[in-house]
């Protein structure tokens, strides 16, 4: 271990000093507030051998880690060239459901199973008919209640319980049933390894 010499002020660094301190005005020190001793160190004679310090007890079960979810993937739209060949049918749609009619949680639930299902078997084009919902005559719904699945179901596909089986959506040509109707792109089945 190397020591290092004080290395003395010479007069010029001496006058620098006490030119520069001339002006300085020092800051009002803040009184700490007194720490308290643990209990352990007060319990401790005063006099006698230093005591070694008693480690603290481990608690018996560790703290869980929550695990962390991976991010949700992006909802991305239909690309022009596939919706092209879908509309013209030159690309098929690989399997569809009509929801219009059920009740939401019906719907909810018919249509989780239904994007499993098809994603299972490999479909990466599906239609969903949600129905264009109640168009005048007269009706025990105000218009605010017609369409509902209309409305809801494009919120359910953004859900976290389909995103992972959601690659896109959008509107269907008016063909395949227009406003009433939407494309779903699903996204690939990952294969994982298998024990």
């Amino acid at each position: 271990m190397t020591t290092r010499r004080r290395k003395e002020l010479t007069a010029e660094d001496s006058e620098l000093w006490a030119h520069v301190t001339r002006e300085v005005t020092p800051l009002k020190r803040r009184r700490r507030k007194p720490v308290p001793k643990p209990a352990e160190e007060a319990l401790e004679p005063a006099a006698g051998p230093a005591a070694k310090p008693v480690p603290k007890a481990k608690s018996a079960a560790p703290k869980p880690v929550k695990p962390v979810a991976p991010p949700l993937p992006p909802i991305a739209p239909i690309d022009k060239h596939e919706r092209r060949q879908v509309v013209r049918g030159t690309r098929a749609i690989d399997a569809r459901i009509d929801l219009h009619g059920m009740r939401q949680a019906e719907a909810h639930g018919a249509l989780r199973g239904f994007l499993a299902i098809a994603q299972m078997r490999g479909y990466s084009m599906v239609l969903v008919i949600t129905g264009k919902g109640g168009t005048g005559g007269e009706s025990l719904f105000s218009a605010d209640e017609r369409g509902v699945l209309r409305r809801v179901v494009p919120q359910w596909l953004r859900m976290p319980d389909l995103r992972p089986l959601v690659l896109g959506f959008e509107e269907a040509h008016q063909g395949h049933g227009g406003s009433g109707a939407l494309y779903v792109r699903l996204r690939r089945l990952r294969k994982g390894p298998h024990p």
